[in-house]
């Protein structure tokens, strides 16, 4: 096998290589095809090359799967900043990132994180760590009830949309939720008689 990393000094080209490797074979045939054997044959790497970055195939997994998490922050948070209303922005921006995804992604990447979350414990942690994270986040901004329900409703769009369950009045359940995204139930509660 040739290598295509000869030169010393170059670990994190290597790094990104078998990342951008792994998730293309991830995305393209399954978790099941990102085998050391196949990913380092792809990158041009040598297996010990593969294991000086990633000591097994999990850690590679869940560098990929990170990989996945820090693009998905960075998405939000462009989302959230461009948002004027405080109150739901990181729901807001959540719901439009499913929506944005549609069914039409079945072989991306989101693809392959929610069929990889629901079948390996490893990833299912890793979310849950990143989504509470997030939660805290925004506590000040999207602790109501209602975005909650709305948080929950796009789970619902993301994995009906991966099971190719088509959602009918699509563009209007879209708008209904971040309708009900802008509303913040504390300032809609009746004023107390008592001064």
């Amino acid at each position: 096998m040739e290598n295509r990393y000869t030169r010393r000094k170059q670990p994190e080209l290597v790094r990104r290589s078998l990342l951008e490797h792994a998730a293309r074979l991830a995305v393209e045939q399954g978790l099941t095809a990102v085998t050391v054997q196949a990913v380092s044959d792809a990158a041009g790497v040598t297996k010990g090359g593969l294991a000086h970055h990633f000591p097994t195939k999990q850690a590679l997994i869940d560098a990929v799967f990170h990989e996945i998490l820090d693009a998905l922050d960075r998405e939000l948070d462009e989302r959230i900043k461009a948002d004027p209303d405080l109150y739901g922005a990181f729901t807001r921006a959540y719901l439009e990132s499913v929506f944005d995804i549609g069914p039409e992604a079945k072989g991306g990447p989101w693809a392959t994180l929610s069929v990889s979350m629901l079948t390996d414990p490893s990833l299912r942690a890793l979310w849950a760590q990143w989504f509470l994270a997030r939660i805290q986040r925004h506590s000040a901004t999207d602790d109501d009830v209602k975005l909650v329900a709305v948080r929950l409703a796009a789970d619902g769009v993301w994995l009906a949309d991966l099971s190719s369950i088509p959602i009918l009045k699509r563009a209007e359940l879209r708008s209904y939720l971040i309708r009900e995204t802008r509303t913040n139930t504390e300032q809609t509660k009746p004023q107390s008689a008592s001064t």
